[in-house]
């Protein structure tokens, strides 16, 4: 389908979608700077060491999503070695060792950055992934099974690739170690806050939805109406996330510019490297952009959860985490754009998610 065809049919939202984050990005980091306290208040609203107004945002992002979902149709993704395996190794294997080596190759010189960065290469992505996965037209069943996958092996392996890549590799090569401490708890409430909850809305929905009133009218008549809900949520927690942290990034411009430079090169290369991947083992174009979103992004939540734990609330290791969202929001929203304008080079039959990949469904359908 052509791009200009489907751009006229696209929401005034979803038209200027990278705008209204823009904005949003803006108008977060203004009133961080501006509102004295902002930050500090916003900060201090939690329950159990998260922030509410965050997760607020996020499950309003997450559910509408979600609820879109044909849980029935779960089976065709678990059967598909072709995604399963290269999500695996993309996510636990080459993801990590390419942030540890971006880390070291960029920022040799500032330890408590190269760790934050690290942190955050560990972190693989579980919630915002969804809101790009389905921008871009991906395989939504697709992109639950592997968010799902990603939150299990979170839950078993971020703590052990914690000591190898900050502590047992540096060593091995001679390089500063540093201890990493996270509670496997932390990390288990990551998960069931992030993707449990909205994963078990969303399935109550849909359950309920076609129980008592049939799929034809709830993917035409309610799914279109919380369909829109996806798109403010994210807009809130861009909002909330860059009030939050607006003083530290706007009073450390070369700071954040120094870290922001390993992690644009991160993006670029998982993004690609995934698609290209999934281009070269057969997959149509909605799984093969499920594979790239779910590899390139990362779990910033938990990433700044973990350094502030650790390091401290003003230290650099939290710094390079807040500067993760600065910069994975807008490139992964250019990373939709680029991935709509090379779905034609991927095979795409209507088999592989069960409905034509077009941007119209994502947001209204």
């Amino acid at each position: 389908m052509e791009a200009g065809p489907v751009a006229g049919r696209l929401s005034f939202l979803d038209r200027l979608l990278a705008v209204w984050i823009l904005a949003a990005m803006a108008l977060g980091i203004g009133l961080g700077r501006l509102v004295p306290g902002l930050g500090d208040a916003l900060g201090e609203v939690t329950v159990t060491g998260i922030s509410l107004p965050i997760a607020l945002g996020l499950l309003v992002m997450m559910y509408p999503v979600l609820a879109k979902v044909r849980y029935d149709r779960l089976d065709t993704v678990t059967r598909d070695r072709r995604l399963l395996i290269p999500s695996l190794v993309l996510n636990w294997v080459v993801g990590p060792a390419l942030m540890f080596a971006l880390a070291w190759i960029f920022l040799p010189d500032l330890p408590e950055y190269r760790t934050g960065l690290i942190i955050v290469g560990l972190a693989r992505c579980i919630a915002m992934v969804v809101i790009w996965n389905d921008l871009a037209c991906g395989d939504r069943e697709a992109a639950a099974v592997l968010v799902a996958l990603n939150s299990a092996f979170q839950v078993l392996a971020f703590g052990l690739l914690g000591w190898l890549y900050l502590d047992l590799l540096p060593g091995l090569l001679g390089l500063r170690r540093t201890a990493l401490h996270v509670s496997a708890w932390e990390i288990v409430r990551s998960v069931l806050v992030f993707l449990g909850i909205p994963l078990l809305a969303g399935f109550l929905t849909r359950r309920t939805g076609e129980r008592t009133k049939g799929r034809t009218w709830y993917e035409t008549r309610l799914i279109p109406r919380i369909g829109p809900f996806a798109l403010y949520g994210l807009l809130f927690t861009i909002v909330v996330l860059f009030a939050l942290q607006g003083d530290a990034i706007t009073s450390k411009p070369l700071d954040v510019a120094r870290i922001a430079l390993p992690l644009l090169v991160y993006f670029a290369l998982m993004w690609a490297g995934a698609m290209a991947t999934g281009r070269a083992v057969g997959l149509g174009y909605p799984r093969a952009a499920t594979l790239a979103f779910t590899a390139a992004g990362n779990n910033f939540e938990l990433a700044i959860a973990v350094a502030v734990a650790t390091f401290g609330a003003t230290s650099g290791q939290a710094l390079a985490g807040v500067v993760g969202p600065l910069i994975e929001v807008p490139v992964l929203i250019g990373l939709v754009h680029v991935a709509l304008a090379v779905r034609r080079y991927f095979p795409q039959p209507a088999s592989a998610t069960g409905r034509i990949a077009t941007p119209e469904g994502h947001a209204h359908a």
